[in-house]
């Protein structure tokens, strides 16, 4: 099904596997994909340093989307 988010940048990244797998209990732990959780962790660092651009989208809050009508 076809969605209506603009093209994402792909990265590729390379973690030591004792980071990820605390990345993706923690993920787990927020109900957010490692993807997402990492996407979230970058933002908060980026507005923390005062680096966040303006424009940036807001992130969907973490857990299931809700059902549709």
């Amino acid at each position: 099904m076809p969605t209506s988010r603009p093209d994402r940048k792909q990265v590729l990244l390379r973690l030591d596997p004792a980071v990820h797998d605390a990345l993706a209990r923690w993920a787990a732990d927020e109900l957010r994909s490692t993807n997402a959780q990492l996407e979230f962790l970058l933002r908060r660092a980026l507005a923390d340093a005062g680096r966040l651009p303006d424009g940036v989208g807001r992130i969907r809050k973490a857990g299931r989307p809700p059902k549709e009508r």
